[in-house]
């Protein structure tokens, strides 16, 4: 169909499993929040009073190439990454062990959330084999979410051709 339902049914193929898509729904945001807080506390530079944190360039990077291959879920992902940035900017100014912990807090139990679900999966993680699985994950997410929604159903249909339906 397009780039963006291939990288999806890619990813699908690893998650066909209800349980490993549900812990993909909190464990995946857990990973993004926390990468935005650790990045957040290192500052760049300053645009208009703005500290310009690794978080930020690497958000708008990734918006950017999300707009790139669907431009309805690439808004909805820079609005999310906005809002991310914004709890993680709040975290920066925190002391050095309450900033750590949120971030490797959010970090680690993300993890152990996604490993969880590839346990229920019985198989690896998509990214063990193609690293391009580290940036479409949070896509499939909203995707995921854009389907319980009752949206996006000829992406979820040429996914599911593809790769087959959940389980």
């Amino acid at each position: 169909m397009n780039k963006l339902t291939d990288l999806l049914a890619q990813y699908a193929s690893y998650h066909r499993d209800r349980r490993n898509i549900l812990t993909h729904l909190v464990g995946i945001p857990m990973i993004v929040l926390s990468l935005m807080v650790l990045l957040a506390r290192p500052t760049l530079a300053t645009l208009g009073g703005l500290p310009v944190n690794p978080g930020m360039v690497i958000a708008a990077l990734l918006a950017f190439y999300y707009l790139k291959l669907d431009l309805r879920m690439g808004a909805v992902m820079t609005a999310v990454f906005v809002l991310g940035l914004d709890v993680a900017l709040h975290t920066a100014p925190l002391t050095t062990g309450a900033w750590l912990a949120w971030g490797l807090g959010l970090f680690l139990v993300g993890w152990a959330i996604q490993f969880l679900g590839h346990y229920f999966e019985g198989r690896k993680p998509a990214f063990v084999d193609d690293l391009i699985g580290l940036l479409i994950g949070p896509l499939f997410v909203l995707a995921e979410v854009a389907f319980l929604l009752g949206l996006r159903k000829d992406v979820e249909a040429a996914i599911a051709q593809k790769v087959g339906t959940v389980r």
